[in-house]
């Protein structure tokens, strides 16, 4: 469905306005869909973030610093997410061994096991996009890298 058709607006002050608006609606679709795809499994999406950054370091733990920096959403709480995480017991956190002032997060196994049984569920999820699979995606992709490599932060 057109942007124009999903939020029931006509006109656009320009093209650019229009792509604008187009790319937060569906970064907000996307978010929406994968909040409900996640929340059989008990997760938020930062939350799933924070679980996939630990995996891909795993067997080597991780500082919470280095986890902000990874995060997609830069507005989220490493800290108080990986506190989640430890109450929900899918991550061990223990003091730094080099330095007693930092903390290190390891992903455990039912953190590991929970993440292969979304990674299912996610592939799924995926396949309706099957057709964006290839050149499109890279060209998506590196039209996405230029549009915001050219974007000044405020």
């Amino acid at each position: 469905m057109k942007i124009e058709e999903e939020i029931k607006q006509s006109q656009f002050k320009s093209p650019l306005h229009r792509l604008i608006v187009n790319l937060m609606y569906t970064n907000n679709w996307l978010c929406d869909s994968q909040m409900r795809l996640l929340k059989p499994f008990g997760l938020t999406v930062p939350q799933y973030n924070v679980l996939r950054i630990l995996r891909g370091q795993h067997p080597q733990p991780v500082k919470i610093n280095d986890i902000t920096e990874r995060m997609m959403d830069k507005m989220s709480n490493a800290s108080r997410l990986v506190d989640k995480l430890v109450s929900k017991k899918l991550v061990l956190r223990t003091e730094c061994p080099s330095d007693r002032r930092a903390v290190d997060v390891l992903i455990d196994e039912k953190g590991l096991a929970l993440l292969k049984k979304i990674d299912e569920a996610q592939d799924n999820w995926e396949l309706q996009f099957k057709a964006y699979e290839g050149l499109k995606a890279d060209e998506l992709n590196a039209m996405l890298n230029d549009f915001r490599s050219v974007a000044t932060d405020d």
